[in-house]
């Protein structure tokens, strides 16, 4: 009969090198202290969030002492809260959390509770309850197990392999919708917390030192990420709340420069022209002399005569002949308003193609084709979509419409013409109950691939006092 081996005994000395994981923090000096029931980290900037069911913490590490530019982002369950007195014997109440120990080949769960080291020397104590039954303590001596580095934090895997860890993220909409409802249901099934942010009722303090957002009468928390939604009728004051978020470094999924541009119809065509994105011929003036030109650098009838602030097909008027756009045109200058002319695309037959593009990639595209009798193809007029196969060059130019914005999520809706893909406009904030219900591609995951791809520890470079420092 073959009795169980008994595991070999682990020797700790006074100080060990041991690594978090699921923390990001692959090395760290561990004082071992059994005097101390539970296991402590040196934490910054700790923050709860999350529902008040299953409520989380944030913080950040310093694992290096001396070296405080150099910043490990955390979150984890919050497990309990607990009064500790600590060696000098103040009292404090901290978080505890748990996170795998790993020392060698070994690794186990332990409770870590969360505080301010930065007076002691080692950025990590373990107290009795992360020391297992087989581990024994040789007070005399130090680093008996595999010893690890500080070079591993100056490494691109360092910075390409972080543990995905919960966001607190800020959807700036004003609208309870699908695609609202769809980002805070996504969100929080990945385990982030996902706040829905009315726009207009934010206010911003404005200072060098510590510039804030307001909302409701208190002071916005720190997010992790902001995805706009940013209706076309508030887009000054919209992009003004995203440029105080860029403005304190939150990573805004689009930026307010990119949606500005996309919004102005007449720059957004210009800035297109430049990086030589096929368009329908377009033509814009100021004059009431000018009409008739206006509508020759164009084409013929039919046309169409758009307002710069459309949206949704509003304010996109088909003039079939040359008097009924003389008409048009002569009616908008009489509401002071700032239109363009187009020339109209017969072969696309009131139908053009939706993409998706998300960081740089179609994600998904439709095809849109409009109610009876109407030229537009917008969902929001009855308008119907499916599925469709784009070509390379319809994808290309996709990408490259959006990338011209600088924006990471961009609806691009093109006319498919005899002289190729033509863009007629780019959506800074576009909806995803059509282009999911259409092509049943989770769409809003795809976002969130990207958002949590992007929001991470920034590459730290490495100090000439960096040896001294691990010293």
């Amino acid at each position: 009969m073959t009795t169980p081996e008994t595991p070999q005994p682990l020797q700790f000395g006074w100080e060990e090198w041991v690594a978090l994981p699921e923390l990001g923090v692959p090395a760290l000096k561990a004082k071992v202290d059994t005097g101390a029931r539970t296991s402590a980290l040196h934490a910054f900037d700790i923050e709860t969030f999350g529902p008040a069911s299953k409520p989380k913490v944030r913080f950040t590490v310093h694992p290096i002492p001396g070296r405080d530019d150099l910043v490990i982002p955390c979150s984890a369950t919050i497990i309990d809260r607990r009064d500790v007195t600590s060696s000098n014997g103040e009292r404090e109440l901290r978080y505890v959390i748990s996170s795998n120990l790993t020392v060698g080949d070994d690794s186990w769960p332990i409770e870590i509770t969360l505080t301010n080291r930065s007076t002691m020397a080692s950025r990590m104590l373990l107290g009795r309850q992360a020391l297992k039954d087989h581990i024994s303590i040789v007070a005399t001596d130090r680093f008996l197990q595999p010893e690890l580095s500080y070079d591993v934090y100056h490494t691109a895997r360092m910075r390409n392999e972080q543990p995905k860890r919960a966001l607190r993220i800020a959807v700036l909409s004003r609208e309870d919708n699908y695609s609202t409802r769809r980002l805070v249901s996504e969100g929080e099934a990945r385990g982030h917390t996902v706040e829905v942010i009315n726009t207009t009722r934010c206010y911003m303090a404005i200072n060098a030192m510590a510039p804030e957002v307001h909302y409701d009468g208190k002071r916005l928390p720190r997010f992790d990420a902001v995805v706009p939604r940013i209706g076309a009728s508030i887009t000054p004051y919209g992009t003004a709340i995203i440029r105080q978020f860029e403005t304190i470094g939150t990573y805004c999924v689009n930026s307010s420069a990119g949606i500005t541009s996309s919004r102005d119809k007449l720059y957004a065509h210009q800035l297109m022209a430049r990086a030589k994105i096929g368009m329908p011929n377009t033509a814009f003036a100021a004059s009431p002399h000018d009409t008739s030109n206006l509508m020759g650098l164009v084409g013929t009838a039919p046309l169409i005569v758009k307002l710069l602030e459309s949206t949704q097909g509003k304010g996109v008027v088909l003039a079939e002949t040359k008097k009924a756009a003389e008409s048009v045109i002569d009616a908008f200058r009489g509401l002071k308003a700032n239109f363009l002319v187009q020339d109209f695309v017969k072969e696309a037959a009131g139908e053009d193609i939706r993409c998706l593009v998300i960081g740089g990639k179609v994600v998904g595209a439709m095809k849109r084709t409009g109610a009876e009798g109407d030229f537009r193809s917008n969902l929001h007029r009855g308008g119907s979509a499916k599925a469709v196969r784009i070509t390379k060059i319809e994808r290309d130019t996709a990408i490259r419409a959006a990338k011209v914005f600088d924006l990471n999520m961009a609806g691009v809706d093109l006319l498919r013409s005899e002289a190729g893909p033509k863009v007629l406009e780019v959506n800074s904030s576009p909806g995803f109950e059509g282009i999911e219900g259409s092509t049943g591609k989770d769409i809003v995951g795809a976002l969130y691939d990207l958002i949590e791809s992007r929001v991470r520890p920034a590459p730290v470079r490495r100090r000439k006092s960096s040896k001294t420092a691990e010293e």
